[in-house]
């Protein structure tokens, strides 16, 4: 198998982002069951999700393509709990807290990425 990923500090914050995501979205409306709290939690585990499959392939191009993708699932998280937090689901606390995880989660992937294109 290839990388390690489970070693790497993005996959760490991003699974315990996660993890907070689930819990936080818990108390949406059953409404939002199949809209919002589906697709934020998909978007959240989309990110350490692409790691690993990435991590295990065996070529640079294969993992590059691979964090873009999670790059876009971060970018979706961001948004999504902009809208969140505007719709009063969740707290000031709440979304302070994964905004700021999800902002170091991006910088962590950009930072792996210009890693990744160097390294070619």
């Amino acid at each position: 198998m290839g990388r390690n990923i489970r070693e790497y500090e993005v996959f760490k914050l991003s699974h315990q982002m996660t993890l907070k995501i689930y819990n936080a979205t818990k108390s949406f409306p059953a409404d939002e069951r199949y809209g919002l709290t589906s697709q934020l939690r998909r978007a959240a585990y989309s990110i350490p999700m692409n790691l690993v499959e990435g991590g295990a392939r065996s070529s640079q191009a294969e993992f590059r393509r691979f964090v873009e993708i999670a790059r876009g699932s971060c970018a979706e998280v961001d948004y999504q709990l902009d809208l969140c937090y505007d719709l009063r689901y969740i707290s000031e606390n709440i979304y302070d807290e994964l905004k700021s995880n999800n902002t170091s989660i991006g910088k962590m992937l950009n930072k792996l990425m210009k890693k990744i294109n160097t390294s070619q």
